[in-house]
């Protein structure tokens, strides 16, 4: 068993030490984006007793994408100076399934805020979407719940998977090709991509499609106030909800491309593609609630108040 776990097993690499100072940069930058998102949601609900649709997705959104970040930092971390710590059951078994809950989580919650937005502000005179549109606030709370029913069986199944593969592959060999993705990966969990992927293509087909009708509504109606020759703050408005929607479209198509690229460069041995793959993948939770802190005006003036404040202290230093 010492044999196993010598030293000689696990030799840090130049490779590992940049992997790891990047993404726990990324993370950090994450985290603190989210937990300020949190925070100030959270400061607000204390004042006024309460939530709107809005705020309760995004304190939804904020706290999973914390954890997450906080998760993938963590094992950014003991992957590289402790590296046995993920040769001891259940410790490997846990960390994926929670990584699976979290980031399953994260991905329909995201997919419930674009849906959210295609809902209330988009403008459609069909029957069933006046519906959605009434009944959007009391279907939100169900939409969360769901979120997380549907990653929690996400997240027992991979367990299982994992588990079973850990029994049935008790050399250390076998776990390294799981646990660093640069060697091949064993046949066992594969289907935890495809439950991955198969969530992942749901998740994106629905922030497509919603994107779509709320980009046509919007460009329609901007249409129409240009043949008026309206010119006034609704119209800029809608400009600025166009822009925020393609570029949160655009990022969430990045993130979707990342995943499935990690399929085919999975294989690949300390590929600086992989790595590249990876900075993409861990920046959306960080670039997308930024986006989404200056889509928000109350967040917004709060976050440019704070960066107000802390340049303030730094000049009377």
């Amino acid at each position: 068993m010492e044999a196993c776990y010598s030293q000689d097993n696990f030799n840090v690499t130049s490779y590992d030490v940049m992997a790891m100072v990047v993404i726990t940069l990324q993370t950090f930058a994450g985290m603190w984006i989210n937990a300020f998102i949190v925070s100030v949601l959270c400061i607000a609900w204390v004042k006024k007793k309460s939530f709107n649709s809005n705020e309760k997705i995004l304190l939804s959104l904020g706290c999973s994408r914390f954890w997450y970040l906080c998760l993938l930092c963590v094992y950014s971390f003991f992957s590289v100076i402790y590296p046995w710590c993920f040769y001891v059951h259940p410790i490997p078994q846990l960390f994926v399934a929670v990584q699976s809950f979290l980031n399953s989580h994260n991905l329909w919650v995201s997919a419930c805020l674009c849906v959210f937005y295609c809902i209330k502000i988009a403008n459609f005179r069909h029957i069933f979407f006046i519906y959605l549109k009434v009944k959007i606030d009391r279907i939100v709370p169900w939409l969360l719940l769901g979120s997380v029913l549907l990653s929690l069986a996400i997240c027992i199944l991979v367990y299982k998977i994992t588990d079973e593969a850990y029994c049935n592959n008790l050399n250390s060999t076998t776990l390294e090709n799981f646990w660093k993705p640069g060697n091949r990966i064993d046949e066992h969990f594969f289907p935890i991509y495809f439950i991955s992927g198969l969530g992942l293509a749901t998740a994106f087909t629905a922030v497509i499609f919603s994107a779509s009708l709320l980009l046509f509504s919007l460009w329609r109606h901007k249409r129409k106030m240009q043949t008026n020759s309206v010119k006034n703050l609704s119209m800029d408005a809608h400009i600025k909800a166009m822009k925020y929607i393609l570029s949160f479209f655009f990022i969430y198509s990045i993130n979707f491309t990342c995943l499935l690229l990690t399929l085919i460069y999975a294989m690949k041995k300390e590929n600086p593609v992989t790595l590249l793959i990876f900075i993409f993948h861990y920046a959306f939770p960080a670039v997308h609630s930024l986006i989404l802190i200056f889509s928000n005006p109350k967040l917004e003036k709060t976050l440019l108040r704070t960066l107000s404040c802390l340049k303030c202290k730094v000049c009377m230093r």
